[in-house]
């Protein structure tokens, strides 16, 4: 399950960027041609939050489809997986264009007093 060494990343590098201030939300974008399974995280997440500024937090997953571009037509497409067949020339030559990475697009901290 390398789901738990990417949510301690994420939690390091949150608790990183957060600077010792308590977290209250963090915003990841998580492709769906990334191999990795948006409910492990979020499983893990609680856990690795443990006894750091995000503990507590809440964690919301942003899935962002794949899509492909065909190298032959230059036709975008919809992708599932991270290959595919052009539905307009037939080609297999499919570049990836969206749906492989990770973000960590926002993080919410508590107001200090």
């Amino acid at each position: 399950m390398h789901e738990l060494a990417i949510t301690q990343t994420i939690i390091d590098t949150v608790a990183q960027q957060a600077n010792g201030v308590p977290v209250r939300r963090v915003v990841l974008e998580i492709g769906q041609l990334a191999a990795i399974l948006p409910d492990s995280i979020q499983f893990c997440f609680d856990v690795c939050a443990q006894d750091t500024p995000l503990e507590g937090a809440i964690l919301e997953i942003i899935e962002i489809p794949g899509r492909g571009r065909c190298r032959h037509c230059g036709h975008e497409m919809s992708l599932e997986i991270p290959y595919g067949i052009c539905d307009r020339c037939d080609s297999l030559a499919i570049d990836i264009i969206a749906g492989q990475d990770l973000v960590i697009k926002t993080m919410e901290t508590a107001l200090c007093v």
